[in-house]
């Protein structure tokens, strides 16, 4: 996602931003991107929200090859106005927040190479773009998007960030959703992994609570493998509804005073769809292995 103590990356853009450079990706690379959207395509149409489906349909994503970054904002743009822009890599939070309150979406441009094609510990071109851009073409779920990003902006100011980024992470990148009688993947750190995208739905290890923002942001994440909570919303409309509708400064002025809740806790106020054994994240401790997540 974003950090907050990055060098500025020589040659970038005020805004960190650089060219895609498209013709420069090997026929290795390509072939790397399409194994690896060929696995997820083929298992998660009964898994994913339809909405996600849709998005790659629209934007032609289901072309060979890795998408080219302006092609895709074309279309991208038509839809609801967002674009995709390159960046070297993570980029400061102030950077980060900046270009989502104005409709640009940051990418990495690299693609991970085969011995990482399970894992890597810096999000490539496939996660943020596979994981990513099919739901900004949603209006929804693109408007949240931008909220999101003028929310960060005035927790910047706050010095809030670190509740701000809970929000992200159990929403953009790990959220699930109530669809019908059961629960659907939107995230896109889950959609753009194999085994996680089995993981979170399937897995008796993870604890499924239902979405309470205040809970939320005071609920520890881990980055180094799969999580051991996943919050649940009802509709992308209650999500946006929640966020542009509160005042976030009152919560983050309570939250001051509250402790931070533990990864593995269930609260007796909590809305429960399951919970989890916690079998998975007590084993890899006691394996101690530190292989990890979910790019």
């Amino acid at each position: 996602m974003v950090h907050a103590d990055l060098q500025y990356p020589e040659g970038a853009a005020a805004d960190w931003t650089i060219s895609q450079d498209w013709d420069r990706y090997s026929a290795a690379d390509h072939a790397m991107w399409d194994a690896l959207f060929e696995r997820q395509a083929r298992m998660l149409p009964d898994r994913v929200v339809p909405e996600f489906m849709d998005g790659l349909d629209m934007l032609r994503m289901t072309r060979p090859g890795i998408p080219n970054f302006d092609e895709l904002s074309e279309r991208l743009m038509k839809a609801t106005g967002w674009q995709v822009v390159a960046v070297p890599g993570l980029v400061p939070d102030a950077v980060f927040f900046e270009h989502l309150a104005n409709r640009r979406f940051v990418a990495g441009r690299f693609i991970r190479t085969p011995s990482e094609i399970d894992y890597l510990q810096e999000p490539d071109i496939f996660h943020d773009v596979f994981g990513h851009v099919p739901l900004l073409a949603h209006p929804v779920f693109a408007d949240y998007m931008q909220a999101y990003g003028e929310g960060g902006l005035r927790a910047a100011r706050l010095g809030a960030i670190d509740y701000l980024a809970r929000l992200y992470w159990y929403t953009v990148e790990f959220g699930l959703i109530r669809q019908g009688e059961g629960l659907k993947l939107y995230g896109a750190g889950i959609v753009s992994s194999f085994g996680e995208a089995v993981f979170a739905l399937d897995d008796p290890s993870p604890n499924r609570i239902g979405f309470d923002l205040k809970r939320l942001m005071r609920t520890k994440y881990r980055i180094d493998d799969y999580q051991q909570n996943y919050f649940v919303i009802d509709s992308f409309e209650d999500l946006l509804r929640q966020t542009v509708e509160t005042d976030f400064g009152p919560i983050y002025a309570e939250l001051e005073h509250q402790s931070d809740i533990e990864i593995d806790t269930i609260l007796p106020e909590d809305v429960v769809y399951s919970r989890g054994t916690q079998a998975y994240a007590r084993a890899r401790s006691a394996s101690s292995t530190g292989e990890g997540s979910f790019i």
